[in-house]
């Protein structure tokens, strides 16, 4: 075992190391005489030991160990000399050095595990005359080497003063070296004792140290120590710079450290860190979480990464998030279906009166569902006026057939982020509404209702009528990819409804990807039932009249529903009689009793003066009116047609903020007559010589489309021939230069308004008559439709 300094920390950890003298006054120097010609010799590995300076040594060769013991016993002075390599553990002559200190052993002490400390006093420095010997140790003959004294003069004093300063200056910079050394450097007087206490605890090289043993002259010896001081002064300056900027930017991380520390600890105490049970809790879900194997694999990586990041950190919510999502997505949760065709049927019914076509369409699903076992679900878009029952119709369905319900309202949606989500490293970053909707209701198979699907706007954020185009393609929508999620999510078991007013507004390529059920408005009889099974009951309900008898007749009903609403749907119905439920509830609470049935009269007496008149459409009109019929996104509509002749150039004229279409339908109708004057029994000359001016009354509302062709023809034929349009009737179709009437669109919707209004026959093209036969006939019961071909074939039936 190698011999060491005792208590002495490694180099590269300590700078500068006081070793204290027992007493100062034991610093006398031996005389010749005192220093026995032979002495045992103790080889030292890393150190070099000065005289003067105290020095704890293990010793833990069995040479040196009994050399030690040995000088104990007689004189206790002992030679110390250097290993000139620290590595050899077995040294020979020649590994040593040639000058080294004659040393008194102060104390011996033997350790429990066999090895024995030495404390040694340097005395003064020798040279190896000879080696008289290497057995059983080391002997050597020793030249005692001559001691100089200090000199007095000014300039070593100064230079004493400089050493001592440096000395304490390295003290100070390093923060290994306690601050009593600096003490004790003080109290150190005499200037050869002060230089070897510095050169023994020098962090220096043992070459270095043995070069400052070996010098005779002590001027010599401070300018060799004040150079080796001047070096480790300015390393140890360097050493501290470098020390203070790291530990400046460390002091904040090291400062949050021991606060999370002490929240771990104040957490612990009060039942365990949250974050910890965070995963637990997670980790305890997703095993019981049925997923794809591509969702199971990005939660355990969440996961992982969850458990290395502290929850202070700002990607902790984030990642926390994303997986707190994919737990609650119901990924292959579905609810069962119910396949009692029966049931569903008498559930459809009772929710909806009428609209067949739709409740048809979903027996057909359920029918092979039940059959197949899997099917991908449709795409359903319901296409009607307002009020009609269209989104309610959604919730309909889903207790038919036993799914769970959702609806998201795209009215105004601008945002195509609304439909397949932010990125979730954005600050407030959400899944789209798709996801969040199946999130909410914990289900894979809901009915989803899309409402106002015609209503999505578009800008410069994005289109998301495009973004739909994946969701409601069922090629496409197993594989849906939601920018938060960053995973596929299957869609392909939703059942979408989509729902609108005007499919003109729908996207084409989306409209394409549609099952289009058109839902027209409702007749008179049908409102009535409606109101019977729906709405009458909903008011007293609501008006906390469901305990009281009284009855409203079809009669009143009917009454209602032509004097106080224009419209295709109930909407407004339902307001109507949300007014009488409330004055039936302040006649209750002041007079305490009700009549049992209500009259026409009080009808009135409620609602006030009647609204609409059918009276106007009675009247005898004057030559060139003609009443036409029209299509809004609300429903059928009555429209006149106002044709007048005066004296001029040949000019025609149209107002009434009449669109393209109708005003080319305009001279289309002019330039048939012109043509077929002569067969028409009219003057040639009279087209140009007079103004024709066509107007449509109810000039603020814009007006377009060709279905008005036949209607203005008639008009202008009625006012040049001075023959009225038979009364009661109403027309439309779509004319051509060759005489020939088309077909056009929404003819429920004008046969209802048609009916609405009082009127009698109606003339449409022959090819029309299909569309009139899927309207119940107790609807059109006593309407009189004429089909027509040819534009000659309206003007024998339309002129009197």
């Amino acid at each position: 075992m190698k011999e060491k300094r005792f208590f002495s920390p490694d180099e590269d950890e300590m700078d500068f190391m006081p070793i204290i003298p027992l007493n100062e006054s034991d610093n006398e120097i031996l005389n010749d005489g005192e220093v026995p010609q032979v002495l045992p010799v103790l080889p030292l590995r890393n150190t070099v030991l000065f005289p003067g300076v105290v020095l704890p040594i293990t010793v833990g060769r069995d040479k040196s160990i009994k050399a030690v013991n040995d000088a104990y016993k007689t004189d206790k002075l002992i030679g110390v000399l250097a290993q000139k390599d620290s590595v050899v553990e077995d040294p020979t002559v020649s590994d040593l050095e040639n000058i080294g200190t004659v040393a008194r052993i102060i104390k011996l002490i033997k350790m429990p595990d066999g090895g024995t400390t030495v404390i040694l006093q340097g005395k003064r420095r020798f040279k190896v005359g000879e080696i008289t010997t290497d057995d059983p140790y080391f002997k050597a003959q020793v030249v005692l080497l001559p001691e100089e004294e200090a000199p007095v003069g000014q300039d070593f004093h100064a230079y004493v003063s400089n050493i001592k300063d440096m000395a304490t200056q390295i003290i100070q910079l390093s923060p290994n070296i306690p601050s009593e050394a600096s003490i004790i450097l003080k109290n150190i007087e005499k200037p050869s004792f002060l230089i070897h206490f510095i050169s023994s605890n020098l962090n220096a090289e043992l070459q270095e140290k043995q070069q400052l043993l070996e010098i005779n002259h002590i001027q010599s010896r401070a300018d060799l120590l004040m150079k080796l001081l001047q070096r480790e002064l300015q390393f140890a300056e360097l050493k501290n710079k470098l020390t203070n900027k790291t530990k400046t930017e460390l002091d904040k991380q090291q400062r949050d450290y021991f606060l999370q520390q002490q929240l771990k600890s104040i957490k612990d105490e009060l039942g365990g860190d949250s974050n910890e049970r965070e995963v637990k809790e997670m980790q305890k879900k997703a095993e019981t979480k049925k997923w794809p194997a591509a969702a199971k694999d990005i939660f355990k990586k969440g996961i992982e990464k969850l458990e290395r990041m502290h929850p202070s950190t700002p990607d902790y919510s984030v990642v926390y998030n994303h997986l707190d999502l994919m737990l609650d997505l119901p990924w292959e949760d579905f609810t069962q279906d119910l396949y009692d065709l029966k049931k569903a049927k008498k559930i459809l019914d009772h929710d909806h009166y009428g609209m067949n076509k739709v409740k048809e369409r979903i027996l057909e699903y359920l029918a092979v569902l039940k059959l197949k076992g899997d099917m991908k679900s449709p795409i359903l878009c319901f296409i009607g006026p307002p009020g009609i029952g269209k989104t309610s119709l959604g919730k309909s369905i889903a207790n038919a057939i036993g799914r769970k319900y959702v609806r998201i309202s795209l009215g105004g949606l601008h945002d195509e982020s609304e439909i397949r989500g932010h990125r979730k490293t954005y600050i407030g970053a959400m899944p789209g509404r798709i996801l969040q909707s199946l999130r909410k209701i914990k289900s894979s198979n809901p009915v989803m209702i899309l409402d106002e699907i015609d209503k999505v706007g578009a800008d410069f954020r994005g289109d998301p009528s495009s973004a739909l185009l994946e969701v409601l393609d069922p090629e496409q929508n197993h594989t849906f990819y939601d920018n938060y999620l960053e995973l596929e999510y299957d869609l392909s078991k939703v059942l979408f409804v989509a729902t609108a007013n005007d499919i003109n507004h729908i996207q084409p390529a989306l409209r394409d990807r549609l099952e289009v059920i058109d839902l027209s408005g409702y007749a008179v009889e049908e409102k009535i039932e409606i109101a019977k099974r729906h709405l009458l009951p909903k008011q007293k309900e609501a008006h906390g009249l469901k305990q009281l008898n009284f009855k409203i007749s079809d009669k009143v009903l009917e009454k209602i529903i032509q004097d106080y609403t224009r419209e295709s749907g109930v909407r407004e119905l339902d307001r109507q009689l949300a007014s009488i439920m409330r004055y039936q509830a302040k006649e209750f609470a002041t007079k305490g009793k009700l009549k049992p049935t209500i009259s026409p009269g009080d009808i009135e007496k409620v609602l006030g003066k009647t609204r609409y008149s059918n009276d106007i459409y009675k009247v005898a009109n004057m030559p060139g009116v003609a009443v036409g019929l029209a299509w809004t996104y609300v429903g059928g509509d009555i429209l006149f047609v106002e044709t007048n002749l005066s004296d001029g150039k040949g000019e025609l004229k149209l107002t009434g903020n009449l669109g393209n279409v109708m005003k080319e339908s305009a001279v289309t109708a002019l330039s048939y007559l012109q043509s077929n004057a002569k067969k028409l029994n009219l003057d040639p000359e009279l087209f140009n010589k007079k103004i024709i001016h066509i107007h449509v009354p109810e000039g603020a509302v814009p007006k377009d489309g060709p279905s008005a062709g036949i209607t203005m023809m008639s008009s202008i034929a009625s006012a040049i021939t001075g023959k009225r349009i038979r009364p009661y009737l109403a027309m439309t179709g779509e004319i051509t230069l060759r005489g020939q009437v088309l077909p056009v669109g929404g003819i429920k919707e004008k046969i209802l308004a048609a009916k609405r209004a009082g009127l009698k026959e109606i003339i449409l093209c022959w090819q029309n008559e299909k569309d009139v036969q899927e309207i119940d006939s107790a609807f059109i019961k006593g309407l009189k439709f004429h089909y027509v071909k040819t534009m000659l074939q309206v003007l024998d039936i339309a002129l009197v």
